[in-house]
């Protein structure tokens, strides 16, 4: 099983690709951030991420994604930022197929290292110890969106399955067909724009 995990932010929007099954090993795939300049405007940064994150998903293909489940806090600016991000990384996985889990900070530092409670360090050793890393992945962001892919296969795996067929049969009976396009063919109209990231952003 091979889960993407998200942590989703505005300025740094964690990506992490885990593999495994309960009860073997789970490896790293891939890690990294996707970065957004503070200078552009929030629709901009928005782009940013959901290419970067469409990116990822192009690329190595994940059977399900992890996403934090936002809690309001009392930087208003913040939380915003962070619910729009996470907003865009479940488009994102909506329009694949693919089925979306939320789970609490709470819940992933429970998972990963045995205590809701457990800080940033603690829950990056853990990481890197689960993985069998070298060094632990930095920044925090890129290790919270790895216990986020640590947390789905040892807590999720045994519904995904059943969950993506349901996401995609849902998918394929709800895609309406763009207005100009050809049915079928997954063309957009004339003078639609969209935009990708050439690649990743570390």
């Amino acid at each position: 099983m091979r889960v993407l995990g998200i942590d989703p932010g505005l300025t740094r929007c964690g990506l992490g690709v885990v593999e495994g099954t309960v009860g073997r090993p789970l490896s790293l795939v891939d890690v990294g951030v996707v970065r957004t300049s503070a200078d552009l405007e929030v629709p901009q940064r928005l782009v940013t991420i959901e290419a970067g994150i469409e990116a990822w998903i192009e690329e190595h293909r994940p059977d399900a994604v992890a996403v934090e489940r936002v809690f309001a806090r009392s930087d208003v600016s913040t939380v915003m930022g962070t619910a729009q991000a996470s907003g865009i990384a479940m488009v994102v996985a909506a329009r694949r197929g693919l089925p979306v889990a939320l789970h609490t900070p709470s819940e992933v530092k429970a998972a990963v290292t045995g205590s809701g409670r457990a800080d940033k360090k603690q829950v990056g050793a853990m990481v890197t110890r689960i993985l069998r890393l070298d060094a632990m992945p930095k920044p925090a962001d890129a290790a919270d969106a790895l216990a986020l892919a640590i947390t789905h296969v040892w807590r999720g795996s045994a519904g995904t399955r059943l969950e993506q067929a349901a996401a995609r049969e849902a998918l394929l009976r709800r895609a309406p067909v763009a207005r100009g396009a050809r049915p079928g063919t997954g063309s957009l109209p004339a003078g639609a724009i969209q935009s990708r990231l050439p690649g990743r952003t570390r």
